[in-house]
């Protein structure tokens, strides 16, 4: 019956997306395995292992050739250590993206305030006012934020996000100041690499590999902006929506430490033997 659970519906002949326990029942007397059984006993015995086939995860899987030794620079930053040595005092490592398309809603009604008999309620309809992007900036290990609202992203808004950081104390006089980007198109490539260090020849670009999101630090903090500040995302103009986020920003940063980041390069290269495995395992099955 786990066995059962455990495969693709597709394999068993099921034209489903996902197994519920009633058709892991039906599965199971109809190949004469049991005359009769019930849901709640198959539950039971699913839940002994934590067996929950009518869940799903997306995932990727990596595919940059090179994800290994790009992604474990940036988790020896992380860690404090540059090219298997130390950072020094005068070194800092700087996290940073950009927030997209996030929209003012205008309610229709305005929203209510939560009470004992009721939660807060917040009318479903709308009028939209805009939308602006939030460029942001982490340090990672000092827990410092740099953060501007811009009408659209792009080479332009990001080197002011730059020149925002770069023109600061300690980054101006720093001995090196390494950026974790993503691929976005504003500062992907050579051409943005080259662009960045002809402005400020102490900041060095450090990219991470495609689809590797999950490794910029800044994500967290915007993970932490959209449940505090933009759910919901009501305001009745996009000035009001930036006065928001920046204002969240700044009372963030008052009580900010550096996020306890404990995954590490030797942790990386365990994940993507146990892929490797798994993967491997599974083409040898469909094989």
């Amino acid at each position: 019956m786990k066995a059962i659970a455990c495969e693709l519906p597709a394999r068993l002949g099921l034209p489903l997306s996902r197994l519920h326990v009633p058709d892991i029942r039906a599965e199971v007397i109809r190949r004469g395995l049991v005359a009769s059984i019930s849901d709640t006993t198959i539950w039971r015995w699913l839940n002994e292992d934590a067996i929950k086939p009518w869940t799903h995860r997306s995932w990727i899987f990596p595919r940059d050739p090179d994800f290994e030794p790009k992604a474990a620079r940036v988790l020896d930053l992380y860690a404090g250590e540059w090219d298997g040595h130390p950072l020094k005092s005068d070194e800092f490592v700087i996290s940073a993206d950009e927030k997209t398309s996030i929209q003012a809603r205008i309610r229709c009604h305005r929203t209510i305030a939560a009470t004992a008999r009721h939660p807060m309620l917040v009318e479903h309809e709308y009028e939209r006012g805009g939308a602006l992007q939030y460029l942001a900036a982490w340090d990672v290990h000092r827990a410092r934020l740099f953060g501007r609202c811009e009408p659209k992203t792009g080479i332009e808004p990001f080197g002011r996000l730059v020149d925002q950081v770069m023109t600061a104390e300690p980054y101006r006089s720093a001995r090196c100041v390494f950026w974790v980007l993503d691929n976005g198109s504003s500062h992907r490539g050579k051409a943005a690499v080259r662009r960045l260090v002809e402005v400020y020849p102490h900041l060095v670009p450090v990219h991470l590999p495609v689809h590797a999101s999950w490794l910029n630090q800044v994500e967290i903090y915007f993970s932490i902006l959209e449940r505090k500040a933009l759910s919901p995302a009501d305001a009745a103009s996009l000035e009001e929506l930036a006065a928001r986020i920046l204002v969240f920003q700044v009372r963030y940063e008052v009580l900010a430490q550096p996020f306890e980041w404990k995954f590490t390069s030797a942790d990386l290269t365990k994940l993507l033997e146990r892929l490797a495995i798994r993967g491997s395992g599974r083409l040898a099955k469909a094989a």
